[in-house]
């Protein structure tokens, strides 16, 4: 009889005698962690917008101006040269000095003159850029936005557009009120009529001794009624020989 093996000898070659174990882990453990959601960035206003693309339509200017342009060596010039370059996409209709419609603010046909931008536009246009300048950490004093050819230049266009399109341009000011009468203005009126009635009724009042006399006072309230004071003075030394006589 043979001796019995070695325990665990029927079992599969390197298997292991006792069950395996498994290992479960929480639950807390075994999902994963889930990031918070990140803000939704801040909408930007239509103004923040509207420079942020004029400020990168700029630096793609000067990336693309042969030879190329840095922001550092950009001056006055170059903005004005920059606003020129636009003048290719404008809208606005600029007649020329020979046109038949020049200074007609509107033409009853179309005609052959460019279309430019418009000054405010390009009024509106520097501001923005101005003001991106800045925010980008250049100081003001070499802000080529701010330069005094740029200012004269858009004082050009203000002026040659309004003549070739025959609209004035009007600032916004404030219309001036009339001022009220003064005081004093009214009182010399005002006591004139009060003494030509005063007078007339002393002469209306005067004892009439003759048929004849009634009516020279009625002129004499007539003409106190006469706008200036000095037909009412006339007339009152008209009327006194009237009376005196009728006295006599």
């Amino acid at each position: 009889m043979d001796p019995p093996g070695p325990a665990g000898a029927s079992s599969a070659p390197g298997g292991d005698a006792q069950a395996p174990q498994h290992h479960v882990q929480p639950l807390a453990q075994a999902q994963p962690q889930v990031a918070p959601a990140p803000a939704p960035p801040q909408q930007l206003s239509r103004y923040e917008s509207q420079k942020r693309r004029d400020w990168n339509t700029f630096l793609q200017y000067l990336r693309n101006h042969r030879p190329p342009l840095t922001l550092a060596r950009c001056s006055g010039a170059h903005v004005i040269e920059f606003l020129k370059y636009l003048d290719q996409f404008g809208k606005t209709k600029v007649h020329a000095a020979g046109c038949a419609y020049f200074g007609h603010p509107s033409p009853p046909a179309p005609c052959p003159c460019p279309l430019r931008q418009a000054w405010g536009s390009l009024d509106a246009l520097i501001g923005r850029l101005r003001a991106a300048y800045e925010e980008s950490g250049h100081p003001p004093e070499s802000n080529p936005f701010a330069a005094r050819a740029v200012r004269i230049y858009l004082r050009e266009v203000r002026d040659s557009q309004a003549k070739a399109r025959g609209i004035p341009y009007e600032k916004n000011r404030k219309r001036k009120q009339p001022a009220p009468p003064a005081p004093g203005e009214a009182a010399p009126s005002s006591s004139s009529s009060s003494s030509a009635a005063a007078a007339a009724a002393r002469e209306a009042a005067a004892p009439a001794t003759s048929g004849g006399d009634g009516s020279s006072g009625t002129a004499a309230a007539a003409a106190a009624a006469a706008p200036t004071t000095g037909q009412a003075g006339g007339s009152g030394g008209a009327a006194a020989p009237a009376s005196t006589s009728s006295r006599v």
